[in-house]
């Protein structure tokens, strides 16, 4: 197996959306996806970018990737925020999600964030069992908000 981890440009974004709604089907949350092309590269490689990504590529097809960005906390300061990881699942359990997460977290170490954090679905248990392994801690008490464009519009 080839492997090549790095860092994502504009014309992998129809791949990495493509994946995305791989994810959001797993999540049993397909209609959930509502982000368009156009407006994903534009907030990754646009004139303000938000994001990046690392891809993980074997035999020059894009396997998985880890979208991030820097979320501030004021208790904490600048911490890196993994929003999505996954690896294809026909590719799972071959070490590409282990050495896509341990890139991302370098970048939390090079770049001096206070840390690193994400979600994980409570009953994901691969995922949660793959997070335990890094001692990560996994919180509980705390529940989700969110305002829809809609409800945002509407007020």
């Amino acid at each position: 197996m080839d492997l090549n981890i790095r860092i994502a440009v504009a014309n992998d974004c129809p791949r990495i959306l493509e994946l995305i709604n791989e994810l959001a089907l797993y999540e049993k949350a397909p209609q959930e996806v509502t982000v368009n092309l156009n407006h994903f590269v534009d907030a990754g490689f646009g004139e303000n970018p938000v994001w990046k990504a690392f891809v993980a590529v074997v035999d020059k097809k894009i396997v998985g990737f880890a979208l991030f960005y820097t979320r501030y906390s004021t208790w904490k300061g600048c911490r890196l925020y993994l929003e999505d990881f996954i690896v294809t699942e026909d590719m799972r359990g071959k070490g590409i999600g282990k050495v896509l997460f341990e890139k991302v977290i370098e970048e939390a170490k090079s770049d001096k964030y206070t840390g690193m954090v994400w979600q994980v679905l409570d009953w994901n248990e691969p995922a949660i069992n793959f997070y335990n392994k890094y001692a990560a801690h996994l919180e509980s008490g705390w529940l989700n908000a969110a305002l829809s464009q809609e409800q945002v519009k509407a007020f």
